[in-house]
């Protein structure tokens, strides 16, 4: 089995920041694409930001400038530094990420439970 940690959410003021974590364990032959996505009360799940295993970034357009994804492979965990956030940045933030379990090329995309981030003004 394939599990997704996360950690790092909570109650931040405007402007302020909080870096969250997710890490991956179990069978894993080869962590992929690894992301995280956010969603609002009563919206759809929306990108947030999407990192490649060798590391090329990708960034949805609210959070550019403002959001950093990262990854270090050494340890299967990602992490999403948020900066200068805004209360439209609070939702549940989720991680996922795509995993290769054998030397077969079949690939599986696992989540995790969420982990909320809340932004007072």
């Amino acid at each position: 089995q394939v599990q997704l940690v996360e950690s790092g959410g909570g109650l931040v003021q405007a402007g302020g920041s909080l870096r969250l974590s997710c890490a991956a364990s179990g069978s894993i032959f080869r962590l992929g694409t690894m992301g995280w996505y956010r969603q609002a009360p009563g919206k759809q799940r929306e990108l947030v930001a999407t990192i490649t295993s060798v590391g090329s970034t990708r960034y949805a357009d609210p959070v550019k400038g403002r959001f950093t994804i990262s990854r270090d492979n050494a340890k299967n965990t990602a992490y999403l530094q948020m900066n200068s956030l805004n209360p439209e940045d609070t939702a549940i933030y989720f991680c996922s990420a795509k995993v290769r379990r054998t030397v077969l090329p079949n690939e599986n995309e696992y989540w995790g439970q969420g982990t909320q981030v809340t932004v007072s003004s």
